[in-house]
């Protein structure tokens, strides 16, 4: 099995999927944008995220989209790549691809649609674990899964031999704290959070950095806020915070659905240039009067001095 530093430290991008339709990946995009954030400073990606559209996506296409992404990167940061999927040969398959294709480690939510109960978690992970060919994180995604890895449940699945780390998207820092306090012995098992508004208090909390969306755009950014915040530098941390909040008040908030932080995102990411905001099926890009409001709100970031 492959290694990973561990824990894996800084800001790791959910990469979005640039497509030019349904099942017709944007590689240019794609490479423009692995580009970006590599020479932005991010410390890994992550492939087929929420943010990469994922439940969305043909296999064919997550296939392609690995297999692409693991030759532009090259070995220069690690490339981990969600495996997450309602059937167990499902994501065992696209782990085994992933490996073949030169991914570092793979990342799964807990089985959606039924509701598992926290040992039939466990044992899940168990099982999936004695055939898994990559390191494994999981991936705690409540809104989408309906369904929360308990505090107690991490500890366990810590000791679980190649699974090193969490991704939280629950936002929710009381359940840090609680997850931190159980994994005390488990001092390398990485502990990364999703919702970048939280994130420097998670890493000033002692978190090991953010899987966060926004650094898709402007990966400096995030890195700069990590490392302020790992190194206690609470004026930077308050300023640079700022500018992450006006983009979660502003690009994210275009819109009246759950998906328009990915749209505002997608379009914003065209605006400036690096791929294209094609949305897969069920969803649509952001038509003209939102496009608008998405240039002005970069207008107002004064983004390129964020490049």
């Amino acid at each position: 099995m492959k290694q990973i530093n561990q824990p894996l430290r800084g800001i790791v991008p959910p990469l979005v999927t640039p497509l030019l339709d349904n099942d017709t990946l944007d590689v240019k995009g794609l490479e423009r944008l692995i580009e970006h954030v590599i020479s932005g400073g991010a410390s890994a990606i992550f492939l087929l995220g929420t943010t990469g559209e994922f439940a969305s996506l043909s296999y064919k296409l997550r296939e392609q989209l690995v297999l692409e992404s693991c030759k532009m990167v090259n070995g220069r940061v690690p490339v981990l790549v969600g495996i997450a999927d309602s059937a167990f040969t499902e994501s065992l398959t696209l782990a085994d691809k992933a490996a073949a294709h030169g991914a570092d480690a793979v990342v799964i939510t807990p089985p959606y649609y039924f509701e598992s109960g926290q040992q039939e978690l466990l044992e899940y992970l168990k099982r999936i674990m004695v055939h898994m060919p990559l390191p494994l994180f999981i991936y705690n995604m409540p809104v989408h899964t309906k369904v929360t890895f308990a505090p107690g449940t991490v500890r366990e699945i810590a000791k679980i031999p190649g699974i090193i780390g969490i991704k939280d998207s629950s936002a929710n820092l009381a359940y840090f704290n609680h997850v931190q306090f159980l994994l005390k012995d488990h001092p390398e098992f990485t502990f990364m959070v999703g919702p970048e508004e939280i994130m420097p208090e998670f890493v000033l909390m002692g978190g090991h950095g953010g899987v966060n969306g926004g650094a898709n755009m402007f990966p400096r950014l995030y890195v700069e806020l990590y490392k302020a915040a790992a190194s206690g530098d609470l004026e930077k941390v308050k300023q640079l915070r700022q500018i992450v909040m006006q983009i979660s008040t502003t690009i994210y908030k275009v819109g009246r659905f759950g998906s328009s932080y990915l749209k505002g995102l997608k379009c914003a990411l065209s605006v400036m240039g690096i791929c294209n905001d094609f949305m897969a099926e069920p969803f649509h890009r952001f038509n003209d009067p939102e496009r608008k409001q998405i240039e002005k709100a970069l207008e107002e970031l004064n983004y390129k001095s964020l490049l």
